[in-house]
Formats: structure tokens, sequence, C-alpha cells
């Protein structure tokens, strides 16, 4: 049987929830139990490849005091003037990630915002010579 694909909203949707889940500190087992759901279900659901009801969703937000349009901000659509995919995703993916929370959490324990500045500008610079391979 053929593997079914995962439509990119959901799998939007399930990364909003992690990012959402995690920058409360919560696991995916208190939020299981908080909703009704096993962790694994929760796992599928932040993974995308199990669509989330609208009334789950509510419930999902209610537990990550969020409303529910918050899993919906920034979702990839296609910009009618151009037919060009706008894109968030890739945000979302990296602030997601145990990277991007350990950057995150080093990134704001500075509290010079001209260093701040100045870590800014290098990862600008360090990604410029990336564009021009």
């Amino acid at each position: 049987m053929a593997k079914k694909a995962i439509n990119p909203i959901d799998k939007y949707v399930g990364n909003r929830v992690r990012t959402r889940r995690l920058a409360l500190g919560m696991s995916q087992t208190m939020l299981a139990t908080a909703v009704g759901v096993t962790f694994q279900q929760v796992q599928k659901y932040e993974n995308g490849k199990n669509r989330i009801s609208a009334s789950r969703l509510s419930q999902i937000a209610r537990t990550l005091q969020v409303s529910v349009s918050f899993f919906f901000e920034g979702v990839p659509s296609k910009s009618p003037a151009k037919g060009r995919v706008i894109s968030t995703a890739y945000v979302t993916e990296f602030i997601s990630s145990s990277d991007g929370q350990a950057f995150i959490k080093a990134f704001m324990k500075i509290n010079d915002t001209r260093l701040r500045q100045h870590i800014v500008d290098l990862i600008d610079y360090i990604a410029a010579s990336y564009d021009e391979d």
C-alpha cells in the first residue's frame, strides 16, 4: 500500500503545536493527558501524520493558552499576484527543533543589545557566504 502524503498545512499546524508546547516547557505526555489522547497521538499531530479535528484543536489551544488562530498564523499559501509560495514554515521548523530551542535560550540570556546585534550581523555575514556557493 502506498504511503499517504502529509498535507503541508497539517504539518505546519503540528509544528505550531510543538513550538508552543516546547515554549511552555510541556512534554508530549502532559499535553496528551490534558486533551485525552496518548502521547503517540500527540507525536502524530505534531508530525502532521494525523489531522487534528476542530474540537481537538480547540482543546489543544486552551491547554497551550493560545487562540485557535495561533496555529494558522503564517501558514504557507499561494500568492495570487505572483503565484509563488510564501512560507515561514522554515522558521517554525527551526524554532521547534532542538537546535533552535538551544539557540533561542542562549541568545535570550544575552542582555547587551549591541552584542546581540553583532551576533545577528555575524550570522548574516556567514549566511551570505553560503549564498555565493
